[in-house]
């Protein structure tokens, strides 16, 4: 008997474990009609790489120091996409990382497939180049391991020549290394995992690309190519450099930019092509509050040059399109998208959550009886709010308006004060209501932390006196990034709370939304919160 491939046994399992609302999405890109609306990912996976192996494709973003790192997403026809795995677990240096980290960590990264095995290079602008790898895409991917160490090294891509030669092309951050909008390319050796020589400058975009950063490197036709994105990341354009050496001269086009669209800042993404001989760009645009959402553009080669997007007046610089024919396959897969809500209901976290620096084992268990259990662990006294908490437990806006309702059961020790536990809009301001134990019982409050990343207070304000431990915590967030936060006590009556937050972005990210429970005061026996589910709907 044939056996499955182990990628689709994997996807059965998850399925069926995870039990997440696939067909109940908030942003659904497939329309159901052979076409497809942009953004493709409406959440934050920015700097996204993508490569194809065989009839799958496969792509990875920057995480910075959320945990788990590295997503790795997985499509069959480039529209719609799951999220499969993280290659990475916990990030190094680890007792670094045990902290916030907001805007360091993993910047972008890319991914590739050499010698049947999966590549990912990934920069940490503190500490260097690192590279993971791994036979299947969905792990276990090994240790990262220190291709370079440095400051200021970033947006690493590997190409490994016809000639034997191994080359990867990288930027520098300004911030760390005092120079930048300059594009290098330094010489690997035949493992991939060490560079050989100090590096060339093959490309300065102070004049034509400031701050041009995230190279992918590709060779075709014999050219070598350099994808970079010029301009900022709000507000610039894709460029492309193309060499018959690789360490040029290099020719300079920008193949895409704004043009009449509202798509601000398209760029810095991924070429891939199709088993049908299709060719196709995944890039990012940011929008604030709900992250660096993923695109997809028709590409084109034209006089050896790409061509991105709708290119309507031929001069081979394309604009971004909204909807579009989506990519030709043999047959017709069904609509996916990375999982949102959680019933909680295996002793596995879903594949959405991530906590804000590396976890401990005793933030939060899985259960197999339906809830998610998250110990009320210590806030150090250092710790002036929750944009510094490690153990706050988060995932990504999915879309531009939906709604998160959520049913926690908490059992605080009534022994000490102020444990807390709650629904948080998390950036660099953020807002939740939730329940604090205080010697006269349990309160709801709603707290606002405006200013959070700057160590502003937080603005407490106690909304009832619960005769119960059981609640229901809810936001609506809509497409001005105002979240309308409410409570009930069964599910059906909701009341508002006379005050509306405006979503911010975090450090480099969209802002995002989830859990915590936390307490002040030292104990040997905390008490907890059990989260019976987690529903964002529409």
């Amino acid at each position: 008997m044939t056996k499955p491939p182990v990628f689709i046994l994997f996807l059965l399992i998850i399925g069926v474990s995870r039990m997440v609302y696939a067909q109940q999405q908030v942003w659904v890109s497939d329309q159901g009609n052979n076409t497809y609306r942009n953004p493709v990912l409406h959440a934050d996976y920015s700097d996204p790489d993508a490569i194809r192996v065989g009839e799958d494709y496969y792509m990875t973003a920057s995480s910075f120091d959320a945990i788990p790192g590295l997503p790795i997403l997985h499509s069959r026809d480039l529209v719609n996409w799951s999220l499969i795995g993280h290659a990475l677990k916990r990030q190094p240096p680890f007792e670094h990382f045990e902290k916030t980290q907001h805007g360091n960590g993993v910047w972008a990264p890319s991914i590739r497939y050499h010698n049947s095995e999966f590549y990912i290079y990934y920069p940490d602008p503190d500490f260097g180049i690192y590279l993971t790898k791994s036979k299947n895409a969905i792990g276990p991917w090994s240790d990262p391991v220190l291709v370079e160490a440095g400051k200021g090294l970033i947006d690493p891509c590997p190409l490994w020549d016809d000639d034997g030669n191994n080359y990867l092309v990288y930027a520098y951050a300004g911030s760390r290394a005092g120079i930048k909008s300059v594009i290098a390319v330094k010489k690997l050796n035949a493992a991939g995992d060490k560079t050989v020589d100090a590096g060339v400058i093959v490309y300065d975009g102070h004049d034509l690309d400031p701050t041009i950063e995230g190279p992918k490197f590709y060779k075709r036709n014999g050219y070598y190519y350099i994808f970079a994105p010029g301009g900022g990341v709000a507000t610039g354009w894709q460029t492309v450099l193309r060499s018959r050496n690789v360490y040029g001269p290099y020719e300079r086009k920008v193949v895409m930019d704004q043009g009449t669209t509202s798509v601000n800042g398209p760029h810095q993404g991924a070429w891939v092509d199709t088993p049908l001989g299709e060719n196709w760009f995944l890039h990012f645009q940011d929008k604030g509050a709900f992250g660096r959402v993923v695109h997809l553009q028709p590409l084109k080669w034209l006089n050896d040059w790409p061509v991105i997007g709708s290119d309507v007046d031929g001069d081979g610089k394309g604009e971004p399109v909204t909807v579009y024919q989506k990519p030709a396959t043999s047959r017709k897969y069904a609509i996916a998208a990375p999982p949102e809500s959680d019933e909680f209901n295996s002793h596995l976290l879903g594949l959405q959550w991530q906590w804000q620096a590396n976890p401990k084992a005793t933030w939060a268990f899985a259960s197999s009886n339906g809830f998610l259990r998250l110990y009320a662990s210590r806030v150090s006294d250092s710790i002036t709010n929750y944009w510094e908490v490690p153990h706050v437990l988060l995932q990504k806006f999915p879309a531009e308006a939906f709604k998160v309702t959520t049913r926690i059961t908490f059992k605080p020790n009534v022994k000490i004060e102020n444990e807390r536990t709650g629904l948080i809009v998390m950036g660099q301001s953020y807002a939740y209501v939730g329940l604090k134990s205080t010697k006269d019982g349990v309160k709801l409050v709603y707290v606002k932390c405006i200013h959070a990343a700057s160590g502003a207070s937080e603005n407490e304000i106690v909304l009832a006196d619960l005769g119960q431990h059981v609640v229901y915590l809810r936001v609506t967030v809509s497409a001005d990034a105002k979240c309308a936060f409410s409570y009930s006590v069964d599910n059906k009556d909701y009341v508002s709370i006379e005050s509306d937050f405006i979503a911010e972005a975090g450090r480099w990210i969209g802002a995002k939304v989830g859990l915590f429970c936390t307490r002040t005061q030292p104990t040997n026996d905390s008490g907890y919160a059990d989260v019976d589910w987690f529903h964002v709907e529409k």
